[in-house]
């Protein structure tokens, strides 16, 4: 459930309720679409500035900014001074997250080099886009998510091309593998934080000051934010409709080549959940933050990886479409992985006073 959800079970509106239903129909509409009307990949890939896809960017700039309303700012500061939050998750996202997915690569397709190269520069990625929603929908920490997602675009600006040179060359060097020359374009980077967050951070951040300042706290969290909630849901949708629609050709007519790309990707999204949920817990964490911890070291910036990969390699590439898979596989497993966090939530936490109120006991 979404975090327009309330404070009771009976006050869970229709969107949130089907919400998988909705998902899967979208998946299916989009597939349609990129399969049955000519030309329709085309003209939406024509649409983009700065190798930035302004239909897909628009999809996600709506889904952002909900969540990015709902924060309260006036929080983050005494978040941010959190070092064992901080730790965990700098260490999760760029210490394991990528090791994971190198060793995943590697070890499903060790005979595509290609494909291999554009599983490892997802890994590469780490989310700040979709994992506000996944973090909402899980009733997670907003502020805390939100200063992990401000410290992981920082981090993405500074990190990205030295690991990228770690595990295209110099790793696979030490351990006698194939190395992948590549460079990677700084400001391509810079591009995607400063859109994919910079916009939709700002717009939240000003709508609390704002609506704050002019109609009061009160009517900003009971009026404003439940009006504006639904939004979320709505860009999600169309982004997956625009996602599979692009792909659909090549889903349909390379069913082997995107079975070979899911399983390290779906073993790659539910390890690093479990493992960072595992983190979060014995690192006595609540359970709201736990599932901020555990979807930001789970979900990937594929707006970023599909960037990086068709910028370098081309937007008919190998890398490419394993960029462009990224996101399809990780949609529907993180959805899930939602409801197992709202599952395991009352199981591990009994009483953490953080638990949605919709499964807690009070």
């Amino acid at each position: 459930m979404t975090a327009s959800t309330l404070s009771t079970p009976t006050q869970i509106s229709f969107l949130d309720k089907y919400i998988p239903i909705w998902i899967i129909l979208a998946m299916a509409c989009g597939l349609l679409l990129g399969r049955n009307v000519p030309g329709l990949a085309d003209s939406l890939g024509a649409m983009e500035i700065g190798g930035i896809s302004l239909p897909i960017a628009f999809g996600l700039l709506v889904m952002m900014y909900p969540p990015l309303a709902k924060v309260r700012y006036d929080k983050t500061k005494q978040i941010a001074a959190d070092k064992r939050l901080m730790s965990v998750s700098i260490c999760l996202n760029w210490i394991i997250g990528p090791a994971l997915m190198f060793a995943l690569a590697w070890a499903f397709l060790p005979d595509q080099p290609e494909l291999r190269t554009g599983l490892i520069i997802v890994g590469l990625a780490r989310c700040i886009a979709m994992v506000l929603v996944w973090s909402d929908m899980s009733c997670g920490d907003r502020e805390a998510t939100a200063v992990l997602v401000a410290i992981n675009s920082v981090f993405q600006v500074i990190m990205f091309g030295a690991l990228g040179w770690f595990y295209l060359q110099l790793l696979p060097s030490w351990l006698g593998l194939e190395t992948t020359s590549v460079t990677f374009s700084f400001w391509s980077i810079v591009t995607s934080v400063l859109v994919f967050l910079g916009i939709p951070l700002l717009a939240g951040a000003l709508s609390r000051i704002i609506g704050e300042r002019t109609k009061g706290r009160d009517w900003y969290e009971r009026k404003f934010i439940p009006a504006i909630s639904p939004l979320a849901l709505i860009g999600l949708l169309y982004t997956i409709v625009l996602l599979f629609s692009l792909q659909g050709e090549q889903i349909t007519s390379q069913p082997w080549t995107v079975a070979r790309l899911a399983l390290p990707l779906v073993i790659y999204f539910v390890g690093m959940f479990l493992v960072s949920l595992a983190a979060a817990k014995l690192s006595s964490m609540s359970y709201a933050q736990s599932a901020s911890v555990a979807f930001t070291a789970a979900g990937n910036n594929f707006e970023l990886a599909i960037a990086v990969s068709i910028g370098t390699f081309g937007a008919t590439s190998a890398q490419a479409l394993a960029g462009t898979i990224g996101p399809l596989i990780e949609i529907p497993v993180l959805v899930g992985l939602v409801y197992v966090m709202l599952w395991l939530g009352p199981k591990l936490y009994p009483g953490d006073p953080t638990l949605p109120p919709v499964h807690s006991n009070h």
